[in-house]
Parts: C-alpha cells; sequence; structure tokens
C-alpha cells in the first residue's frame, strides 16, 4: 500500500488524550510516525471524523461459537452449568462444515470489527472432518477462518490446538471430541503451514486445550518443537472448580501451581480465563512474565465464578480480553462485565481505579492495561499508536447517544459505561479503512451467508 497520513482532533496516547494528531502510515501498513500538537493538518492527510482510539485484540476466540450464541438459555434439569452447556456446545462442532465455519466467521468477524476488535486469536481446535477422519489438506479448518479474515479485513492469529484426552483420568477422547484430535506433532505442523504461508493480515501460534485434556509429556514435546522462537503459547486454565479438584486429585497440585512448576512458561504464554486462581498462584504468574486472558460476558453467561481482578493489576500480570463463546462481541462490553462484576462482589465502586497511583479513572486504567498486554497475546512485537505497531485505529462517533455532549476528558469513561452499543463510526486495519459510518462494505451479503449456514444447521427447528 501506499504511504498515508490521518488527522485526528484527539487520539489516546501514552494513557491520556492528546490534541490535533497527525498519524503517518507506511507501505507496510504500520503507523512511521505520531505526532500531536500538530494544529493544521497537512493537505495530504484524510482528517477523521473523530477521536480515535487504538485497535484491541480479541486474544481468545472460537468463531464456530457463534453459530450456538443464544441458544443455550433454556435449563433442560434441574441442573445446569459449564458441563450440561459443553455438552450441547459439542452438538455444533460436530457437524458445521468449513464452507459453514467461513460464513459464521465471517459474520463474527463482521461483528468484532464493528466492536473495536481489529485482531482476533482463535483458539482452532477443530481438526478433522464430521466423522472425525482426515480432510486432504490438513489445515482446512484453519484456512476457512483465514478466507474470512481476509474476505473481512480484521486481523488473524491462528492457535491450533493440542487435544488428546477427555480428561486427566480419561485416556481417550470422547466420541463428540472426535474432531478435536490432535498430537504434538499435528499441531506443530498446522502452526507451520499457517506460517509459511504468510497470508496477509494472519500469523500463527500454538495452544494446550488444558491440563485435563493433554499429558505432561506432550506438552513438553510442543514445547521443544517450537523451539525458542517469539511464538504465542495460550492454554485455558483453572476456569471451573471441577477442573481445579480434578487437577488437584489427579497431580497433588492445582492448575496454575502445576503449570508454574513443571512447564515453566515465560513471556509466550497466555492463561486464558484463570479464574480460580489463589493469591501464591498470581504472585507466581506474574514471576514468569506469563499474561492471562480474561473473557467476562462468557465467564458470566457460563457461571464460571470471578477472578481476582485487583491482585492481577496490583502484580502488573499483562491482561488481555476475549470474546470466546461470542455472547458478547465487543471490548466496551467485556471491559464493563469485568469491573462490574468486582462492584457487584466487592460492594464498592470503580474497583480497578488507583488514584494513589495516578490512574484515578477506571476505563482508563483497564484500558491501558489490556492493550498493554494485546500484542504479544497475538504475536506481535508492537501494538497500538505508536511506531512501529500495525496501523490500526477506532474512530469514536462523537454524535452517537452515549457520547453526545460528554466532556472529551470523559469520552472513555462514557463509552466503557454509559453505552448500549458500540460507538465506532470507522475502523481502521493496516492503515485501510474497514468499517465506515459503523457499517460493513461486505455486511449485506456476508450477513446472507450467515443465515443460509445457520438455517443449513439448525434448520429452524429446536434440535438442541
Amino acid at each position: 500500500m501506499a504511504d498515508a497520513k490521518l488527522w485526528t482532533p484527539r487520539a489516546w496516547i501514552g494513557g491520556r488524550w492528546q490534541d490535533a494528531v497527525l498519524l503517518a502510515v507506511n507501505e507496510r501498513g504500520n503507523w512511521s510516525e505520531i505526532t500531536a500538537g500538530v494544529d493544521t493538518p497537512t493537505p495530504d492527510a484524510t482528517i477523521l471524523p473523530g477521536p480515535v482510539l487504538p485497535g484491541v485484540v480479541n486474544a481468545h476466540s472460537h468463531a464456530f461459537q457463534r453459530a450456538f450464541a443464544g441458544l443455550s438459555e433454556r435449563r433442560d434439569s434441574d441442573a445446569d452449568d459449564f458441563w450440561a452447556w459443553r455438552d450441547r456446545m459439542y452438538r455444533v462442532a460436530s457437524r458445521i462444515t468449513p464452507q459453514q465455519l467461513r460464513a459464521v466467521a465471517a459474520q463474527l468477524y463482521v461483528e468484532l470489527l464493528c466492536g473495536g476488535y481489529t485482531q482476533v486469536c482463535e483458539f482452532q481446535y477443530l481438526h478433522h472432518d464430521e466423522t472425525g477422519g482426515e480432510y486432504g489438506d490438513a489445515a482446512t479448518l484453519s484456512w476457512a477462518l483465514a478466507d474470512a479474515a481476509v474476505d473481512v479485513g480484521i486481523g488473524l492469529t491462528i492457535l491450533p490446538v493440542l487435544y488428546e484426552r477427555a480428561g486427566f483420568m480419561q485416556p481417550a477422547l470422547r466420541d463428540d471430541q472426535r474432531r478435536f484430535a490432535a498430537t504434538p506433532e499435528r499441531v506443530h505442523a498446522l502452526f507451520r503451514t499457517v506460517a509459511d504461508a504468510r497470508r496477509p493480515l494472519v500469523n500463527a501460534g500454538v495452544a494446550i486445550h488444558s491440563l485435563r485434556a493433554a499429558s505432561h509429556a506432550s506438552m513438553v514435546e510442543l514445547m521443544r518443537r517450537i523451539g525458542d522462537g517469539a511464538v504465542p503459547v495460550h492454554i485455558h486454565i483453572a476456569e471451573q472448580t471441577a477442573e481445579v479438584d480434578d487437577c488437584v486429585e489427579s497431580t497433588g497440585a492445582r492448575p496454575i501451581e502445576w503449570l508454574c512448576r513443571k512447564l515453566r512458561p515465560d513471556a509466550r504464554w497466555q492463561l486464558v480465563h484463570a479464574t480460580h486462581a489463589t493469591p501464591s498462584e498470581i504472585d507466581a504468574v506474574a514471576a514468569t512474565g506469563a499474561g492471562i486472558v480474561v473473557c467476562p460476558s462468557t465467564e458470566a453467561n457460563l457461571g464460571d465464578g470471578l477472578t481476582d481482578l485487583p491482585r492481577w493489576l496490583t502484580t502488573g500480570v499483562p491482561l488481555a480480553l476475549g470474546s470466546d463463546s461470542q455472547v458478547s462481541r465487543s471490548w466496551p462490553a467485556e471491559l464493563r462485565w469485568l469491573e462490574y462484576g468486582q462492584r457487584l462482589v466487592r460492594r464498592e465502586r470503580n474497583v480497578a481505579a488507583a488514584p494513589t497511583h495516578g490512574q484515578p479513572a477506571t476505563a482508563a486504567r483497564l484500558f491501558d492495561t489490556i492493550v498493554a498486554g494485546d500484542g504479544r497475546s497475538a504475536g506481535l512485537i508492537h501494538w497500538g499508536l505508536v511506531p512501529g505497531a500495525r496501523a490500526d485505529a477506532l474512530v469514536l462517533d462523537a454524535r452517537s447517544p452515549g457520547l453526545l455532549g460528554v466532556p472529551p476528558s470523559h469520552a472513555l469513561d462514557a463509552l466503557v459505561f454509559a453505552t448500549d452499543a458500540p460507538q465506532f463510526r470507522e475502523v481502521y486495519v493496516r492503515g485501510r479503512r474497514v468499517i465506515s459510518e459503523g457499517r460493513h462494505g461486505q455486511e449485506a451479503a456476508i450477513s446472507d451467508r450467515f443465515s443460509e449456514a445457520m438455517d443449513e444447521l439448525w434448520g429452524g427447528s429446536n434440535c438442541l
């Protein structure tokens, strides 16, 4: 692409609003220069119609679950929990085709762009066909996701998942997990296939489904294969109390305790959920340099529990957000859930704020925390409104009801805590505008294909 310049009346840079900002984009689609105080934009600059925020990474996504969002909100028996939800979710996982996955993912990715995400990390454990057999190309389902991302214009990190067993004391997979089977060799091969393809906006890392789904030996082997490179490594951990109890029974240690002792994670690692972590486990994670990914709307929807947000923030562990099961698809909503959960359980307000450390604004502290942790969760060296980072930007719609009349200094607060829907007028990815007036240029066609896929999957009947 050619060099370009963008000018905005205000941009969130270095943890505060700065006025009259000129943003220069180089031919690679990265920020080459960001300068505040440019009161008169250059003649060749595009004037942006509102204040600018950096794009946000969605660090944990299962795209296929967009086809299931809203379809599990009925109780079949006296007991309903995460594990019952998982059984129903497997019905989607066991039947979705590559074509349907591409359609569902494209719809999701448009919604994520509109919700302020410009990069998504796909925790990709769909590897086999509907029978559990092999596709001609082992990466078929990963390519379906990549095709959707390229079509839509969102950045994508594909994380093929190591998945070998149904539980700590269950050596085999269940029949409804047959599509998930993947050895360290397979995961590494998928990683190399995606990484070596060098598709625009697409990169790769690896993932371990959970401690319950893979053996210690296989986890060690996967890490040996990827070596010491800057490859992101994600793992579900300590999401459910039952998982914690099973881990203690099987290994004699809690999940995060075991992980830190046996695998010695480093800054490449992202611990997804980490909901049920003790203070000593949080301190242990902080010592490793690893980050965590919280998915507040999903964790609430599934009844997972609440993480110890104040301690994670105090220890300085990098934090990222994920849409996970896709019941919410905007980062302002996730931050609102994250803070409100803490307020409810602690009966306090502005729990995440730290006025004694110069961070009195809750939204600002949370937003700066996730932007700081975003890049490495996706395997990107630089992230945000900084030179060298990909030129991703969110342009706020200051005319929208939630932001109308709000003093500029409080725009981020209002965006997170006083709006009912995302308020992004334009979204840029790699210096290219992909959302204009709050809409995607291919929205109608993508929605039609999504509707067709949903009809094929569910047929308008109650088949859950």
